[in-house]
């Protein structure tokens, strides 16, 4: 996850959820459907602290995003997609990502953005479409440059392709594309300007 960064060094008790202490290192982000900290190498996604008359879907955002990294993590898994851990009643664990979200990483190298297309596809191909591409948060570029991508609440586990589908993961390579013109405008090609 990423987003606004709050520190918070020493013991957090979530009052909401189930009696639990945990060493908690920093908040990620908090909004109406929970909140995400980073807890040393996992990330953990807390829809206890979600709003009571959002929790039911934020709950149900949690298991979207659980079902689509669990596929995702089929096989060997894919670089730059963290993998689930744990999941339970109203809280995610996940693997942690080092990396600098897109806004402040500013990525300006074309290896970046074939690298990210890559990406994209290969969780395509898995049958997962993210479906939040369009925020920068959602896209981290890592301490050698690579890509990798965070939040998949609102992805899509296919059991089969028709034509929303096609459209989502259509929307999905002309978020990136729209990211790659912020960034490196005079790299797009003829073919990625029409998409």
């Amino acid at each position: 996850g990423t987003g606004r960064r709050c520190e918070r060094d020493g013991i957090a008790e979530d009052r909401r959820g189930p009696a639990r202490r945990m060493a908690v290192e920093q908040l990620l982000k908090a909004d109406v459907f929970g909140s995400v900290w980073r807890m040393g190498d996992t990330v953990v996604r807390n829809a206890y602290a979600a709003r009571p008359w959002a929790r039911a879907l934020a709950r149900h955002l949690m298991r979207r995003e659980h079902r689509a990294l669990t596929r995702l993590a089929l096989g060997r898994g894919i670089d730059g997609v963290p993998r689930a851990l744990h999941v339970e009643t109203g809280m995610l664990t996940r693997s942690w990502i080092e990396a600098t979200p897109m806004q402040l990483a500013k990525p300006r190298d074309p290896v970046y953005f074939r690298a990210a297309s890559r990406l994209v596809r290969r969780l395509h191909a898995a049958d997962v479409i993210h479906n939040d591409l369009a925020k920068e948060t959602n896209w981290l570029v890592t301490p050698e440059g690579r890509p990798a991508l965070v939040d998949f609440q609102l992805a899509m586990t296919l059991t089969k392709r028709g034509p929303l589908a096609r459209a989502l993961g259509h929307d999905d390579i002309r978020h990136l594309l729209k990211h790659k013109r912020t960034y490196l405008p005079g790299n797009l090609t003829t073919r990625e300007k029409r998409i």
